[in-house]
């Protein structure tokens, strides 16, 4: 059976997605060091898939960027699934081509409307490609046809979630559960996928948990996640995550602050 995207698609910031995939292609790739490639050998056009994914791979490595574009275009149109996720990371980041989010949503949506089936080594691929579409259709492309569907960016949200129990995509479910985003706010459910993927050392999933339950009242719980997650946040995230610490800490008395800062460490190694 084959893991297949399950909601419409369109007829015509990834780059922390990509940042999580980059290891992936690095064993991928890694797994063929003993016959590395020659920069300099005779590859072209009419030469295999993975041939030319390894190309691109070394020569993006290398700065050599158009040159990797240009494989990586050979290899997707062979149906080289790695290469059409690099080669829509680009697209999506700027990188060695003009930004054009519109290719890089179409090329995105042909990998993930073709599906995967379970176990294969495109898996990762093809949930990197749920969670950048669900960004799209979050935010919209504008001067696109891709309008900003909220309900569609949560059904994608769900899928990586519940299939697949990426934390990314639990937390930014949540996210949209708590603010009604797409559908129906339900704090119980937010709070599931929240406890999921805090558990899974998520800094935002563990901040966000924290502040709910502070805010039903679990005041020194609340307050010993929120500050755990201060030591396990990324420093794109460590921002808002402090304010929100800060803003709970103002409101909390001195007894309830000194337990939760002792009590953040047995948390913070729960979810290592």
């Amino acid at each position: 059976m084959k893991w297949t995207i399950v909601t419409k698609m369109l007829r015509t910031d990834s780059k922390s997605l990509a940042a999580l995939m980059f290891p992936l292609a690095l064993v991928l790739f890694s797994g063929t060091a003993g016959h590395a490639f020659d920069m300099n050998a005779g590859v072209t056009k009419e030469s295999g898939p993975f041939d030319l994914f390894k190309f691109g791979f070394r020569a993006y490595k290398n700065g050599q960027k158009s040159e990797a574009v240009e494989a990586y275009r050979y290899a997707a149109e062979k149906g080289h699934t790695g290469s059409r996720w690099a080669l829509a990371n680009m697209y999506a980041d700027g990188d060695g081509v003009v930004r054009n989010d519109l290719e890089a949503f179409k090329i995105y949506s042909e990998i993930a409307s073709q599906g995967v089936e379970p176990g294969s080594e495109d898996t990762g691929f093809f949930i990197n490609a749920l969670l950048s579409l669900a960004n799209y259709y979050r935010q919209g492309i504008p001067g696109s046809p891709v309008a900003i569907d909220l309900t569609q960016a949560r059904q994608l949200y769900f899928q990586a979630a519940s299939t697949f129990g990426v934390a990314e995509a639990q937390f930014q479910l949540a996210r949209m559960i708590l603010a009604g985003e797409g559908g129906k706010a339900n704090a119980q459910q937010a709070k599931k996928w929240l406890n999921l993927a805090r558990k899974s050392g998520h800094a935002g999933a563990m901040a966000t948990f924290g502040n709910v339950i502070f805010q039903e009242g679990q005041t020194v719980r609340g307050l010993a996640f929120l500050t755990a997650a201060l030591d396990k946040c990324s420093p794109r995230d460590c921002g808002w995550m402090q304010d929100m610490q800060e803003q709970a800490f103002s409101i909390a008395n001195e007894e309830d602050r000194r337990v939760a800062i002792a009590l953040a460490p047995q948390i913070y190694r729960q979810a290592e």
